[in-house]
């Protein structure tokens, strides 16, 4: 009887495949035959090229792009993805008001984020947009302020043990500050990453964000049945029980509070301790003010949009805050500029930066955009497309699965002379004259370009000039090359490593 079940099963997924090949893949095949791209394997097509790292994933995708053009399509199983890398063919999806759908890839973050700004398209996505956009105003920044201030003390106090000048990894330090900041923006409370970074909140959130990127090339986890069954699933399960248990007992908390008008920030974090007694505002106390004042959304849609702040708000300034480290090690007269700069808004003292600080660090800002550009934070994601699009000679059919490609895009000589040399006066007004508005994307761009990217320029001020104001940063003792790769965001397999030289101090 078990053998007739199995055998009744498998006939059954044989038909099925074969009815979604002959509605849907093979009319796509016939679409996207002129498109550049690798020969493909039956049923799987290119999935196994992509290796079984997420390192070699990241250098099949830099390959592809390479060799093949601008414009190049694999196939993930029976799933069609492109690959863009020039100005006029991503312009053409990601600056349009209808395609806005991300990609498969986002679907294997749902189990997280559920239906989140990261994650949602259509008419959801443009009702929170409205609601949540007010709290990303650059006027209400230094009711962040005190956070930003905060933290980096208790990074700069964690870094001190480097002061000896032997080389360290820079990375898992930006990580935590970046965690603590985040959570306390978002949620209004501590996690104490920087002081417990083997707590169970601050691995699962690393735990989770890479179970979700290797399901997505891994078409035979594709399917709900299979992944739940494996260890990954396993994993993911595990995760989302701490992550999703701590996010809703906050917003219960923090809603009493709020809406009963009592802000006596009394929260507490997933570790039972108090966040202090000065009063804060966190992202979730802005929206639900606005659900206060007649805005729509239940509790699960805040969940929802606090767990994809927290994802999106952590990552990618670690990230960012890591590479321009890197860079200014390696480049001592660009950060003899930086230096510079600071010393005109600080001179000798050492007192904490206001927002009118951050915001005159000009120069510092040159060189986190051109950071972004050698090594974009997202060096990879994607649109779906509901309708045939034409890019060039080639049609992408609908239904395709669209990647935007900024580490091959950005390197490109047409835009960027000279493009692995590191030169943050690139982005002076002067010098981006004339340049194409989609050949610089590391916050992706229009209508869904990223809300947090002048929040997130503000925290990374806050803390890269408090550790260039304590430290001369220099970088390793010996040749070290970057081995870079992608989950969700850009990283080195091998670390950053850098040396900290103390500054003289009056």
């Amino acid at each position: 009887m078990l053998l007739l079940l199995i055998f009744i099963t498998v006939i059954l997924c044989v038909l099925l495949a074969v009815n979604l090949y002959v509605k849907k893949v093979r009319p796509m095949q016939e679409k996207a035959k002129k498109i550049p791209g690798p020969p493909t394997l039956p049923i799987l097509g290119n999935a196994l090229e992509f290796g079984g790292s997420t390192k070699e994933f990241f250098d099949y995708i830099v390959k592809t792009s390479t060799q093949y053009g601008p414009v190049a399509r694999v196939w993930v199983g029976p799933i069609l993805a492109v690959i863009l890398a020039e100005p006029i063919s991503i312009e053409a999806v990601l600056g349009s008001n209808k395609l806005i759908n991300k990609s498969i890839l986002y679907k294997f973050g749902e189990p997280w984020l559920g239906q989140g700004m990261l994650t949602n398209g259509g008419s959801v996505w443009k009702r929170h947009r409205k609601i949540i956009t007010p709290a990303f105003h650059v006027q209400i920044f230094d009711k962040f302020l005190p956070i930003f201030n905060e933290n980096v003390k208790i990074l700069l106090e964690r870094l001190k043990k480097h002061e000896d000048g032997v080389q360290f990894n820079i990375q898992p330090y930006m990580h935590l500050v970046a965690l603590d900041i985040i959570s306390e923006s978002a949620m209004g409370v501590k996690i104490n990453a920087q002081q417990d970074s083997t707590s169970d909140y601050v691995k699962s959130v690393k735990s989770l964000g890479m179970a979700m990127f290797i399901r997505a090339f891994k078409p035979w986890l594709h399917l709900d049945a299979i992944f739940h069954l494996s260890s990954l699933g396993r994993l993911q399960r595990k995760c989302l029980a701490i992550l999703h248990g701590t996010t809703q007992r906050v917003i219960k908390e923090r809603k009493k509070v709020v809406l009963e008008n009592e802000c006596n920030n009394t929260s507490t974090a997933p570790g039972d301790e108090e966040i202090g007694k000065k009063e804060k505002s966190a992202f979730l106390d802005l929206m639900l003010q606005a659900v206060k004042d007649g805005a729509t959304l239940t509790d699960k849609e805040l969940q929802d949009e606090v767990d994809t702040i927290m994802l999106a708000g952590h990552d990618t300034t670690t990230c960012c805050l890591s590479f321009s480290i890197w860079c200014l090690a390696q480049h001592q007269d660009i950060q003899d500029k930086v230096m510079e700069e600071l010393n005109q808004i600080f001179g000798d003292s050492d007192r904490e930066p206001t927002i009118k600080d951050l915001q005159e660090m000009k120069y510092m800002e040159l060189v986190f955009k051109e950071t972004l550009r050698v090594y974009p934070s997202v060096p990879l994601y994607g649109r779906i497309l509901t309708e045939d699009v034409a890019v060039g000679e080639y049609v992408l059919p609908a239904g395709t699965n669209v990647g935007f490609n900024p580490y091959i895009l950005h390197r490109n000589p047409e835009y960027y002379p000279d493009p692995e040399k590191f030169d943050p006066e690139r982005f002076l007004p002067e010098n981006s004259k004339g340049r194409h508005p989609f050949a610089y994307i590391p916050f992706s761009a229009g209508p869904r370009i990223c809300l947090g990217m002048k929040y997130a320029m503000a925290e990374m001020k806050a803390v890269l000039s408090a550790v260039l104001r304590k430290y001369k940063i220099l970088p390793p003792e010996t040749d070290h090359k970057l081995k870079l790769t992608i989950v969700l965001v850009l990283e080195s397999l091998n670390g950053i490593p850098i040396r900290l030289q103390k500054r003289n101090q009056n």
